[in-house]
């Protein structure tokens, strides 16, 4: 029997009835090299992860390491945190994790992820319930953790997290998504400010949506979090609160003027070490590439780890040829004696760059373990080499869970057909094929195989013939049998779609099932919303999630409701 401990170190998907298989992410298309490579053993790439473990609870040896490492005044931090929970009326649980990270004992599990429209994808989802596992796994064995949600409010990437995807009520991939113009070019997202267009975006949402009796909950959900008035962090930070406080989900929104506060020693050092940062960072692409891998972000000599923003947007700030530092477009240079200043009186002006962010989020929280995505791990290969320059423990990243939902409806035409997710990879075109030749149209595809049988057995017999006669002719019937065969293949890809047409209930469960499962070629948990879930299984589907969440699970997990 397994201790409330060990419960809460794996997943336990099977007491509530779920089905999970575990799917190699070898066998997923596009992976990078480095990816897999540091899920088949981290502790092989050291020397580009120098904290890397094998296990997720290896990482409790580091507390004395992390605890002592951790300058920021704690008080300062979760007084700032406790005041932002309340504007968000969190639940108690999360509180009570606040009050948590009080002691000075407690450390941080923590993940992240930009703003999206209704949390965006699934995925944010899935790091969120990685972390609070891990936390409570730690938490089990004697480790006071909290589990941390880093809000990337200060991107400014608004056409990456304006949309929401959803699979409609009739099967098709449909979208919801924000107008431009809420956005100036340029500006943080997450000072993006709600007006009352969001009210009609919910509404649209919930007619793509199926009408059931989670609907009325779903709607509540949704038009409490983005509400007009609000900014769009404050907004995902509701939703996400909604859906997994109970969990004692802490949120942290890195605009946060009092956070910004507590930053500035590290970013004021980061900025007096700007040379030496880009030079270990181009050094250290180099040498991933001459390993084999690839380098994540591109660096340059000339970068300085951190944005400044002015008039309304971000600016980055580079080195210029006589060794001072301009903002872009404008004329304006100053040595890093002055940009340290500068950064130290006013550091609600300044945000990292995508190589000191982790670096800021782990100066900030006492932070043992984080967990991302396969981009994210790919970061922190670079990263390693900031967090040296800057004299800070590098952290230990895990990849977070990773799964695609399989309802029953979609399971039911997966089953019919005799498909699986890997089957999909093929395409469309692939899969349309092999249910016809399989299971609507075996007949004719038999006559198919049989004629093209024929066709190249007498044509094999009479090529014999033309060698003895006369070798050229033979050379052309092979032009002309090449002809032959591609035309008999067209034909069988048309008789293909003419199956589909005749049968459009089949070709309606094959492209629900593509949507559902591999929308636009793309795993589901990169393209669909939360919603989609909420608004078939209610709220009862984050407590599948989150059993199904195994914290050392290196596998895409395929969780059938």
């Amino acid at each position: 029997m397994l201790t409330a401990a060990e419960s809460a170190c794996h997943g336990s998907p099977e007491k509530i009835g779920l089905r999970v298989e575990r799917f190699p992410f070898e066998r997923i298309p596009h992976q990078s090299r480095l990816f897999l490579a540091y899920l088949r053993d981290p502790e092989s790439l050291r020397h580009f992860y120098p904290s890397a473990v094998r296990h997720h609870y290896e990482v409790a040896a580091r507390s004395a390491e992390v605890l002592a490492a951790h300058r920021v005044d704690r008080a300062a931090l979760c007084d700032a945190l406790e005041a932002f929970h309340r504007r968000l009326a969190a639940p108690p649980e999360t509180f009570a994790q606040i009050e948590r990270l009080r002691r000075s004992d407690a450390v941080a599990v923590v993940s992240g992820q930009q703003a999206g429209l209704f949390t965006g994808p699934l995925y944010t989802i899935y790091k969120a319930l990685s972390a609070i596992k891990l936390a409570q796994c730690l938490t089990g064995r004697g480790l006071a953790a909290v589990p941390v949600f880093w809000i990337a409010t200060e991107d400014h990437d608004w056409a990456e997290v304006r949309r929401a995807e959803v699979v409609a009520c009739d099967g098709r991939l449909a979208s919801v998504e924000i107008d431009d113009r809420s956005h100036a070019e340029g500006a943080p997202v997450g000072h993006v400010q709600l007006d009352q267009s969001i009210e009609e975006i919910i509404s649209r949402l919930l007619e793509l949506l199926p009408s059931t009796e989670f609907t009325p909950a779903l709607e509540r959900l949704l038009r409490e979090a983005y509400a007009p008035g609000l900014a769009y962090g404050e907004a995902f930070a509701r939703m996400m609160l909604a859906l997994l406080g109970r969990y004692g989900l802490i949120v942290l929104d890195p605009l946060d003027a009092h956070l910004k506060r507590l930053a500035a020693p590290l970013y004021a050092e980061a900025a007096r070490r700007a040379p030496e940062i880009a030079s270990a960072l181009v050094a250290r692409s180099r040498e991933l590439e001459e390993a084999g891998f690839h380098a994540q972000v591109i660096t340059s000599p000339d970068a300085f780890p951190l944005f400044i923003h002015l008039d309304g947007a971000r600016r980055a700030i580079t080195r210029s040829a006589e060794g001072r530092y301009r903002i872009k477009d404008t004329e304006r240079e100053y040595n890093l004696a002055e940009l340290a200043s500068w950064i130290e009186q006013e550091p609600t002006l300044f945000s990292p760059n995508v190589t000191l962010r982790s670096v800021v989020q782990d100066y900030l929280l006492p932070t043992i373990a984080y967990y991302g995505g396969a981009a994210e791990i790919a970061y922190f290969a670079q990263t390693s080499e900031v967090y040296r320059v800057l004299q800070r423990p590098a952290t230990p990243i895990f990849h977070r869970a990773s799964m695609t939902i399989v309802e029953r409806r979609t399971a039911r035409t997966l089953a019919r057909y005799n498909l699986h997710l890997a089957d999909l990879f093929a395409g469309s075109e692939a899969v349309i094929a092999r249910v016809v030749e399989e299971h609507l149209g075996r007949e004719t595809a038999r006559r198919f195989d049989q004629a093209e049988r024929e066709i190249n057995e007498a044509l094999d017999k009479l090529r014999a013939e033309l060698l003895r006669f006369d070798p050229t002719l033979a050379a052309a019937l092979d032009g002309g049998r090449k002809k032959i065969n591609h035309q008999l293949k067209g034909l069988r890809l048309r008789f293909h779609r003419a199956q589909m047409a005749r049968d459009r209930a089949a070709h309606r469960q094959i492209e629900r099932a593509f949507n559902s499962l591999y929308p636009d070629k793309t795993l589901q948990e990169r393209r669909i919303n939360i919603t989609s879930l909420l608004a078939r299984h209610g709220q009862y589907v984050i407590d599948w999630l989150y059993e199904a969440t195994d914290p050392d699970a290196n596998d895409h997990l395929i969780v059938y409701l």
